[in-house]
């Protein structure tokens, strides 16, 4: 268990390390679009340095009602 949370650490590090490599800490607007792409960013940066290229398609997103 203690190992968990040692590896969660440091995948969260890189995640953060990722984020900041692409200026989305300086250089957003704060939305929630933002926020999610952040977030995102951060879970599966580390996956880009392993090589893996994840992406998120067809995110249909609810039109707001009137």
């Amino acid at each position: 268990m203690r190992y968990a949370g040692v590896l969660l650490a440091i995948w969260l590090i890189i995640g953060a390390i990722a984020v900041a490599q692409r200026g989305y800490f300086t250089n957003s607007p704060q939305t929630c679009a933002s926020a999610g792409t952040i977030a995102l960013t951060v879970i599966a940066g580390p996956l880009n340095y392993a090589g893996l290229n994840p992406s998120v398609s067809q995110c249909n997103i609810p039109q707001p009602s009137n």
